[in-house]
């Protein structure tokens, strides 16, 4: 289901009105199209199915599987359900493949179609973790997103330099020495662009 921007539209022109601003001042009168044209970029994940960016996966024989795959500093963004603000950070994700693996590409794809929802971090994280697992069939999995929620940097207790670290792992990256081994590998060895 299409985001319906005209709804959008309508409720924005309320929530200016109600907060005492003239919505037909210059400077107003395209806020609620751009903030409709905005939520429809923010929530277009609603409308895809995660599992299709995995769809076209290659089969492997045993020999050419590797140890695990590993990719770091995804950016994403997305919008917290509960204030409607954004949250913003980096996923990485390893696994450690069962018969097949996926384009690079389809990695970040996954996220962003995820992040592309009203969210938790929380739930992010997990549901990544989900998707590959049903997508991949891998022998184990780990996510780790960390991210900075405007909810906490911008209203209650103003925390601008925290951020938020979530983890979900399946199989046997979910044995604590492996996993300590796999987010070793996540966070040394970087190298600038």
């Amino acid at each position: 289901m299409a985001v319906d921007t005209e709804r959008i539209e309508a409720a924005v022109a309320e929530i200016l009105a109600a907060i005492g601003e003239d919505v037909t001042r210059p400077g107003l009168e395209e806020t609620p199209h751009r903030v409709a044209s905005a939520y429809a970029e923010f929530f277009a994940g609603l409308a895809v199915d995660p599992l299709s960016h995995l769809a076209e996966s290659v089969d492997l024989e045993p020999g050419e599987l590797g140890e695990v795959v590993i990719v770091r500093d995804l950016e994403f963004r997305s919008i917290c359900e509960h204030h409607l603000l954004p949250f913003i950070g980096t996923a990485n994700i390893a696994y450690v493949p069962g018969s097949k693996v996926v384009g690079l590409g389809s990695l970040p794809r996954v996220v962003d179609t995820l992040a592309a929802r009203p969210q938790l971090q929380e739930r992010l994280t997990e549901e990544i973790a989900d998707t590959l697992e049903s997508g991949l069939q891998p022998r184990g999995i780990l996510v780790v997103l960390d991210a900075v929620h405007q909810c906490v940097t911008t209203r209650g207790p103003r925390q601008t330099t925290s951020s938020t670290v979530t983890l979900a792992s399946r199989g046997v990256l979910s044995e604590t020495s492996a996993r300590a081994e796999i987010i070793s590998l996540i966070g040394g060895g970087r190298h600038e662009h």
